[in-house]
């Protein structure tokens, strides 16, 4: 008899689970639901061979369409699967920059900063990086301790002064007085590092592995207290690079050593644990080796916020490597994913308005945002009609370069491909479901905080194709120009 009561409660209970978790399922697809109902799509446009520059170019309503047919090309959007945060997308404040901004008459100085930071007049970045020291970008090689000065009571910013640091703080006036900034050496002075020369690499000496991290806490400490809060920092630009400019070398279980047992430790003891430490800062090719080589050390990854990565291992196509930005986000979901730098190198002012220069931009972003990627960083915001200041030569593109002798702001396609991304999707959007059903036509879509919905539709085929955005069951049919670039705004 007490088995057959037993029996039946165990029946009772598992029936009453079952509805429980019924009634648990039916509430989450509930909240799940979404509507495009009485919701507008304002369209905006970059097209080659246009005058579109971020023109909003028409409004489209949605009509009923519950399943599209195979010959109907679609961007298909599904705003109630959520993937990762946006941090911010921005550019860097470097030396080369600042110098060049600091040539420009007021006027221009003041049209170059709404042009980037507002969000109304401009394309509204909310991100930026700077360098420790100098970088190629500087007009000369410079360190801020004098030599052999171990416990850097030398350690002086004021070469900053006179241009970076006023444009870094303009910047983040002109951006609401917040930006996320973080900040990447190019390498340690050089009498911490075994070839005793702050070029062409060599390895930080362990003698000095103290020291050098004592040196990132003394850099956020200066420039906080002069008004400039950082958000983040990477452990080295380019650590597997010996370049002819600043540079020092790391192998991945040298940079893993120096998180946790210096960098790492040092940043909680000065009071620093919640700036965002970020490994690699390199390309995608070699970014699995490096995450894996890092944060498979329980030890090292417990200081490390996320993985840096750049885009100069190749140019086009499937050899840019995406899936190792992938495998990485699927193998380390808690780890964060952001893009640090990327620019066209080997500047030519005969290729200014070649429009492949913009395409790249968008082609590395919707794919990069596609595989996990939470932030993106351009290189240089502003370079001159020399593709520098530079001093060892190695001149590149900017999305808006400054011809310093005729006072003129020269705006590349580049700008306008990166604004399609930044004017529109904000920190906080949550990166939504979104697929195209032709090859030709490259997609991503954000769901913002204010619930407005951006989808970037990039096209960089010759064609002019007609496509539908499609969001549960409703249409909204409109056009995509050969080689443009669209953000489509759902409210």
């Amino acid at each position: 008899m007490m088995k057959q009561k037993l029996s039946i409660l165990f029946i009772f209970a598992t029936a009453f689970n079952v509805t429980a978790q019924n009634k648990k399922a039916v509430k989450t697809v509930a909240a799940q639901t979404f509507s495009v109902s009485n919701k507008k799509v304002s369209v905006y446009t970059t097209a080659e061979k246009s005058e579109l520059r971020l023109t909003k170019t028409e409004t489209l309503s949605f009509i009923e369409n519950k399943q599209p047919f195979e010959t109907e090309p679609c961007i298909f959007i599904d705003p109630t699967i959520k993937y990762q945060t946006l941090v911010g997308i921005g550019g860097a404040l470097t030396d080369a920059s600042a110098e060049t901004f600091a040539k420009l008459s007021k006027k221009n100085q003041q049209e170059l900063l709404a042009a980037y930071y507002s969000k109304d007049n401009g394309i509204g970045y909310t991100l930026a990086r700077t360098n420790i020291a100098s970088c190629d970008f500087s007009s000369g090689s410079y360190t801020y301790v004098q030599d052999n000065d171990k416990d850097l009571k030398t350690f002086s910013v004021a070469h900053d002064e006179k241009f970076k640091i006023p444009l870094i703080k303009q910047a983040i006036a002109a951006a609401g007085g917040k930006l996320t900034l973080f900040v990447s050496p190019w390498s340690p002075p050089a009498w911490m590092k075994d070839n005793n020369n702050l070029l062409q690499g060599g390895h930080l000496l362990p003698a000095f592995s103290q020291s050098w991290a004592n040196h990132y806490v003394k850099f956020i400490k200066t420039y906080e207290s002069m008004g400039m809060p950082i958000w983040g920092l990477s452990v080295q630009n380019e650590p597997m690079a010996k370049q002819k400019w600043e540079s020092c070398v790391y192998t991945a279980e040298e940079e893993r050593d120096f998180i946790k047992n210096f960098l790492g430790p040092t940043l909680q003891k000065s009071g620093l644990a919640a700036k965002k430490l970020i490994a690699w800062d390199h390309n995608r090719d070699q970014i699995f080796q490096r995450a894996s080589t890092i944060l498979n050390d329980k030890e090292a990854a417990k200081y490390v916020w996320g993985i840096g990565f750049h885009w100069y291992e190749t140019w086009t196509g499937s050899g840019m490597q995406f899936g190792n930005v992938k495998q990485v986000h699927e193998a380390y979901p808690d780890k964060a994913l952001i893009f640090t730098e990327g620019c066209k190198e080997k500047f030519d002012v005969k290729k200014m308005d070649d429009w492949t220069l913009g395409e790249r931009y968008g082609y590395s972003m919707i794919n990069d945002f596609n595989d996990g990627t939470a932030a993106w960083t351009d290189w240089n915001i502003l370079l001159d009609e020399n593709g520098g200041p530079n001093h060892v030569g190695n001149f590149c593109f900017a999305p808006v370069h400054a011809d310093t002798k005729t006072d003129k702001l020269i705006y590349t396609n580049a700008y306008y491909y990166m604004g399609h991304f930044s004017k529109f999707i904000r920190p906080g959007a949550k990166r939504i479901g979104s697929a195209s059903s032709r090859d030709k036509l490259q997609t991503t879509a954000f769901l913002n905080t204010d619930g407005k919905i951006a989808v970037v539709v990039m096209n960089q085929s010759d064609e002019k194709l007609k496509y539908s955005l499609w969001i549960k069951g409703q249409a909204a049919t409109t056009v995509s120009l050969p080689h443009s670039i669209t953000t489509l705004i759902v409210e």
